[in-house]
């Protein structure tokens, strides 16, 4: 596989009231790790150019398994939260934070980057 687990989707909420799939875990020298650009925690918006909302659980797992060599990931990054003044943002309305490009543009080269990666590593072995 592409060296993750995920959590999440309709009948196993990971998040109270949010139906998302989300990064639950990364496989040491997967995949996924060796690329670094995926994180635990990272929500899972789409596979191939397929929305993952408002799935079961066994639906988004399906659509991982039979997604093929070639994977795309669009995916939105979990910020983690500041400490201190800076980190609680300014009275204008203004988000703090990366632009949610700056995350989902990466995040789309993610699984050209973890099929190049698997099929290396299985030539090796």
């Amino acid at each position: 596989g592409l060296g993750f687990n995920i959590v999440g989707g309709t009948d196993q909420q990971y998040i109270a009231n949010d139906n998302s799939i989300y990064v639950s875990w990364i496989k040491k020298d997967g995949a996924a790790y060796l690329d670094g650009r995926l994180q635990e925690g990272d929500k899972i918006l789409a596979i191939n150019g397929k929305d993952l909302k408002d799935l079961r659980h066994k639906d988004a797992v399906e659509l991982f398994r039979n997604a093929g060599y070639y994977v795309s990931l669009k995916i939105q990054r979990r910020l983690q939260p500041q400490n201190g003044p800076m980190g609680h943002g300014g009275g204008d309305g203004e988000s703090s934070g990366l632009p949610l490009a700056a995350i989902l543009v990466p995040g789309l080269a993610l699984a050209a980057a973890a099929v190049w990666i698997l099929l290396r590593y299985r030539q090796r072995m």
